[in-house]
């Protein structure tokens, strides 16, 4: 029954609102050469087709449960036929079916962004097989496969890159403008474009389960959703309703004139509520789209631009959520750098996750790694090999130590920050250095948070299931009003919970563990970008670029959005109900009353596309 009122929407209008331009234009064509019984007889025709049409979607609506404020509109053209008055009643029909087409642009240009992506999933993939590649629904890919991807196609799935090198474009998905490089054995999410040489990748993820396919979900989910302003429209239908037949009567009644009457019920129509609200809510949910944050629903912008107070995970959220190189000490005068990448270069010959750590730290400062040779690996402490003509050993402080035949790392190792891991270093068999990893702030932090703060957010909670300490010297460095650690994930609703008795909550978190407090939140953020996926699908917005500075801006555009919309409420609905007074007094006649109605009508829907231009903020967040 849906489908079939939104197909009558989607085809019939356009012709509906054809039919009213054409008897219109005809009958006025009629009238000024004399045949002014043709000039109504037209009027009159494009009148009842658009009634007719009218009716039957009105009949639909009722069957679904659904009142809406069409029904002063099939009034108005009814009564416009009863009382004699063809051509108020074709323009109104005009009206009608001409605003509805406009709602159809206007939404349609604000859902530009994220119908995008709905058009982009990839069907079909080249699978490697035994008799060479072999081109396979996607959904017949399997964890473990091995795929090609080729220049200008979309990653199907999500997959490790088996390649060198693979240059992805990721605008479609996170609005950055500059391709994302990935390399060898890099996770790759599904739904970007490749635009350098074919790569092959192995599939981690099955069609359905892999990033794309969530987001192109949650996208559906938006399209489909009423914002709680859109509803407040559909439960006072009935009043309005009731206002307007009780002025058009009181005016008849008074008067005597069944034209005031008419007149009252050709300015009622409020296309403020049934026609803006949609589409400043739709506006601003692919504005926010347009910077990589999807909101999921109308009513999730609407709670958006009313926090006042943010819960934020601290690990993957606020820091990076892997460990980096804060810290390189030496003994004697051995060059820190030097230092770092002796160790990388044996750590190649681990899987261990300090090791990884160190690997990516020496390759993000351009180092040239050595090949290490002669390697021993002892599990879970540490490892020894050779790099050129020296001997290096990379481990815990006791292994090292136990391994060299002077120093002492722990003598390097005073005044530790909270949460730092020290890995030791020997070569030629005397202690060389420590290097200190810890899971560092990310760069975008505390810039976010300003930003918040300058958006109207008041109070900033940092929340982590980390040790006490590191979580209070993390939310030191972040400026938040309080930071609480050793939280298990139902501490963390207790948490949420207790911070919305002092204002409307946003939860930001990535986890798995965070999925509970982000339902438990008026506002639940996932880090869509890097977070899990029972994250993504219990938030309510998802950060699909990797940069927090785009929740500031989400949230400053929410504000706006919703500003907008009241704005288009508030004096459209004015502006109908002072047309209908001076109409009820004989200042508007039926068709003076139409014509006003319909500057009303574009004026407010102009009004709510000015949420699509939002100013997103004086400095926005960088595209990566």
């Amino acid at each position: 029954m849906q489908g079939m009122v939104g197909s009558l929407r989607r085809y019939g209008q356009p012709l509906l609102a054809l039919v009213a331009l054409a008897t219109l234009a005809m009958g006025g064509i009629a009238f000024f050469t004399g045949q002014t019984e043709w000039a109504s007889g037209l009027w009159s025709v494009g009148t009842a087709l658009v009634l007719l049409a009218l009716l039957v979607e009105i009949v639909l609506s009722l069957m679904q449960g659904h009142f809406g404020l069409d029904v002063i509109a099939g009034l108005s053209m009814g009564a416009a036929l009863a009382f004699g008055e063809p051509l108020a009643g074709n323009i109104v029909a005009l009206m009608y079916a001409g605003g509805q087409q406009l709602e159809n642009f206007a939404e349609g240009r604000a859902r530009r962004e994220m119908t995008a992506l709905l058009g982009r999933t990839a069907r079909t993939a080249m699978r490697y097989a035994r008799e060479g590649l072999e081109e396979v629904p996607i959904e017949a890919l399997a964890p473990g496969e091995r795929i090609l991807v080729r220049r200008g196609e979309v990653v199907p799935v999500d997959g490790r890159l088996l390649a060198a090198r693979a240059d992805i474009d990721m605008s479609a998905l996170t609005g950055e403008a500059m391709p994302a490089r990935f390399f060898s054995r890099d996770d790759m999410p599904s739904g970007g474009t490749s635009i350098g040489a074919a790569f092959d990748l192995e599939v981690v993820r099955a069609a359905a389960d892999s990033t794309y396919a969530g987001i192109v979900r949650l996208v559906e989910q938006a399209q489909q959703s009423k914002a709680p302003m859109v509803r407040l429209a559909d439960r006072y239908a009935l009043w309005f309703l009731a206002l307007t037949v009780v002025i058009a009567g009181a005016a008849w009644w008074a008067t005597g004139d069944p034209l005031r009457a008419l007149a009252v019920l050709v300015v009622a129509t409020p296309c403020p509520l049934i026609l803006a609200v949609p589409v400043a809510i739709i506006s601003g949910m692919s504005r926010a789209a347009s910077f990589g944050v999807l909101v999921k629903s109308g009513g999730a912008l609407e709670r958006l631009a009313r926090v006042r107070i943010a819960v934020l995970d601290k690990t993957g959220t606020m820091t990076s959520g892997k460990a980096g190189v804060v810290e390189i000490r030496t003994a004697d005068e051995i060059d820190p750098e030097e230092l770092l990448r002796l160790a990388a270069s044996l750590d190649q010959a681990s899987n261990h996750v300090s090791a990884e750590a160190l690997v990516q730290s020496a390759r993000q400062r351009g180092m040239a790694l050595s090949m290490p040779a002669d390697i021993v690996e002892t599990p879970g402490s540490g490892l020894e090999g050779r790099i050129g003509d020296l001997s290096v050993v990379v481990g815990g402080s006791d292994f090292v130590r136990g391994k060299c035949r002077s120093g002492n790392p722990y003598a390097l190792g005073r005044d530790l920050p909270p949460g730092t891991a020290v890995v030791a270093v020997g070569l030629d068999g005397d202690v060389a250095g420590i290097i200190l990893l810890s899971d560092r702030i990310r760069d975008d932090a505390s810039e976010a948070i300003s930003a918040f703060r300058a958006a109207g957010v008041t109070r900033f909670v940092l929340a982590s299931g980390d040790h006490a300490d590191a979580v209070e010297a993390a939310g030191a460095l972040l400026g938040v009003d309080e930071a609480r650690g050793d939280l298990l994930p139902p501490e963390k609703v207790e948490m949420v919970i207790a911070e919305r008795r002092n204002g409307p909550v946003m939860m930001i978190g990535d986890g798995v563990n965070d999925a509970p407090a982000l339902a438990a939140a008026d506002v639940g953020v996932a880090m869509g970008a890097r977070g899990a996926a029972a994250s993504s699908e219990s938030a309510d917005v998802v950060l699909l670029v990797d940069h927090l500075g785009r929740l500031p801006v989400a949230l400053r555009i929410a504000q706006r959005t919703r500003l907008i919309a009241l704005q288009s409420v508030v004096v459209g609905l004015s502006l109908s109900l002072l047309a209908m007074i001076a109409a009820a007094f004989g200042y508007l006649p039926p068709v003076q009353g139409a014509l006003l109605q319909e500057l009303i009508d574009v004026a407010v829907i102009l009004n709510a596309l000015r949420a699509l231009s939002v100013p997103a903020s004086p400095h926005p967040a960088p595209l990566r």
